[in-house]
């Protein structure tokens, strides 16, 4: 079920919408032998990476990783839930979704959520007239007239003013019929000690309400504006308002991050406003908190390059380094510079000059100066090279200290030529032997914990030619998605344990689990999947076309098998000469070299055997 709607209802949806029609309403497509490509409507380029399958009525854009069925592309294009894009679509195809009924608990929430939205309309609308138009608000029009804001952006953002005083919304909301019990809910009021009634929550504040995605009220936060503390205070979570989930400014930014392609990432209310009224409208702020994995999932729907802004100060700093541990558990592949553009989350770290935060900046230097900023802002990896070197210095402990700090950035990598390229730039920075640093890699590789695209699993040599074994892996997931006829061999020689990426594996374990018993079941697939690494993974594999034969892929498969093996023997065997060299035992070193030539010889035997068993 999603949504209280029938799989069944779901795959009569899908067969009844062609996805090159739906696309077509949105983006040019041409035809291009079997398949049609146009430009991607989900991020800025000048040459067709964007190809619809008519045959598969699957997506893939091969420029920023976006792919997957009907409902996936109206997800992204719209902005909405899988529930809502399966509603859409079906009103198009004319289907009727019969609603499974609510459950009294569901009635009686949503119920709830609904008088929670009707609340907070009811209170930003009190707080924005009190701001506007009573003399209680012209102080705190004046401070925002002080830090540049104009009326219009004040408009826009619905921006108001909470009086001094213990009970001014309490008593606006009873005159409206809603108990001090409902306010309580909705995090406005606050019950007093010792259970003697309720009090405001925000009292002399300038207000900033908080919306959803679809533009209601959520949350509100509360700023002061002299040296009081706290300097802000945000509602509770409630029943309509989950901090991780949401970001401020989104309602307004979410078609300019689709259009421009990007999205600035702020800290701040005022930070965010700012930006929206030095015409950078792709921008977005985290409430004062650290960015969510939550918020980059939401992000995703909308823009394929990320600019994190922060402060120079310690705690700007420290947010960032958050940040960076957050996208690496997350899989989002953002460890290449501006020459790697295939990958599918390009993020950027923009630290502003001392004494600024972006709100300063801006009024102080201008747009202009912020845009050539952030188109220099550095890579992740750039960023954390950067920070290492001034944290640790350049001695000889120092530089120690840097090539460990940056041992697990390099070693994930897959790609050979962004590794050296970053390499190259380590050495050059610290001035120390390329060669150090890549004998580092390959002898005191760090096992991931939580491996992302591109990253060997725990234990996998980053010396071993990665990108042809991943080849290898991407085509056997190939197979599996275009030939399901061979699965059970799959399962029964356990291919996917011999996999080195954790990806791949988890592609291969999901084709699997999800039981694919003919190529027109991936849409099917793929509407089971959440957005995300996984379904970028399959969708991209699932657009590749090769004619499978039975004994095509068992052959396939067999070599396949007879590589890992071989690498797994290779490896032991020079582990143990090393070994024996290091203990200067030459009667063993000369033992495990004939092995070696001997085991080499058998492999040799096997596979001219093989060849004639064809």
């Amino acid at each position: 079920m999603a949504g209280h709607i029938p799989e069944d209802k779901i795959t009569e949806i899908r067969q009844a919408v062609d996805i090159v029609d739906v696309i077509a309403e949105s983006v040019l497509l041409k035809k291009s032998g079997k398949n049609f490509s146009g430009l991607c409507p989900f991020h800025s380029e000048k040459t067709p990476s964007f190809t619809v399958s008519p045959d598969k009525q699957i997506f893939h854009c091969f420029g920023c990783g976006a792919g997957g069925n009907v409902f996936s592309f109206v997800m992204k294009r719209d902005g909405v839930g899988f529930a809502d894009a399966v509603r859409n679509l079906a009103a198009r195809a004319g289907v009727a979704i019969p609603e499974r009924p609510l459950s009294s608990r569901a009635v009686r929430q949503s119920s709830e959520q609904s008088t929670l939205f009707e609340l907070n309309r009811l209170a930003a609308d009190y707080f924005r007239q009190t701001l506007l138009h009573q003399s209680a608000g012209k102080p705190a029009l004046d401070y925002l007239a002080r830090r540049g804001l104009t009326r219009q952006s004040i408009e826009q953002f619905e921006l108001g003013y909470a009086p001094k005083g213990w009970d001014h919304l309490l008593g606006y909301m009873a005159r409206k019929k809603f108990s001090a019990g409902v306010l309580e809910k909705a995090g406005l009021v606050i019950p007093r000690r010792g259970g003697g009634g309720h009090y405001d929550r925000f009292r002399d504040r300038i207000i900033f309400p908080i919306h959803d995605e679809v533009a209601r009220v959520v949350g509100f936060g509360g700023r002061v504006m002299d040296d009081s503390t706290p300097k802000y205070l945000n509602s509770p979570e409630t029943l309509v308002y989950t901090k991780r989930r949401v970001l401020y400014g989104l309602n307004r930014a979410k078609d300019a991050c689709r259009s421009a392609g990007s999205v600035f990432i702020v800290e701040g209310y005022l930070d965010l406003i700012a930006l929206h009224q030095h015409g950078i409208p792709h921008a977005v702020a985290t409430l004062g908190t650290a960015l969510t994995a939550e918020q980059i999932r939401l992000l995703t729907r909308y823009a394929g390059r990320m600019v994190l802004v922060y402060d120079s100060d310690e705690a700007g700093i420290r947010s960032a380094r958050r940040c960076i541990d957050l996208f690496w558990k997350e899989h989002v592949d953002f460890r290449r510079d501006d020459v790697f553009r295939e990958e599918r989350a390009d993020t950027r770290i923009l630290v502003l000059p001392e004494g600024h935060d972006p709100d300063s900046f801006l009024n102080a230097q201008g747009v202009d100066a912020f845009r050539r900023l952030a188109q220099s802002a550095p890579g992740v990896i750039t960023f954390v090279m950067n920070q290492a070197v001034l944290h640790h210095g350049l001695s000889t402990e120092g530089k120690i200290r840097v090539v460990a700090e940056l041992q697990p950035y390099l070693a994930a990598i897959n790609d050979t030529v962004a590794r050296a390229l970053y390499v190259k730039q380590l050495a050059e920075r610290i001035r120390l032997e390329e060669s150090v640093i890549l004998d580092r890699l390959k002898t005191h590789a760090a096992p991931m914990t939580a491996p992302g695209p591109g990253v060997p699993v725990s234990g996998a040599s980053v010396s071993q030619p990665v990108a042809a074994d991943e080849r290898f892996e991407q085509r056997i997931i190939a197979m599996m998605l275009q030939f399901p006829e061979i699965l059970p061999e799959i399962v029964k020689n356990g291919i996917t344990d011999f996999f080195l990426y954790a990806h791949l594996k988890s592609a291969g374990e999901t084709i699997l689990r999800h039981r694919l018993r003919s190529p027109d079941q991936l849409p099917e697939l793929l509407a089971r999947i959440e957005e995300g690494t996984l379904k970028q993974t399959l969708v991209a594999l699932a657009m590749s076309d090769e004619n499978w034969t039975r004994k095509g892929c068992r052959a396939f498969l067999r070599r396949f098998v007879e590589s890992r093996q071989k690498q797994v023997d290779g490896r032991s065997m020079q582990a143990a000469i090393e070994a024996a060299e290091r203990e200067h035992n030459e009667a063993e070193v000369m033992r495990l070299l004939s092995e070696k030539q001997k085991l080499a010889v058998r492999r040799e035997k096997q596979k001219m055997s093989a060849l004639r068993e064809k």
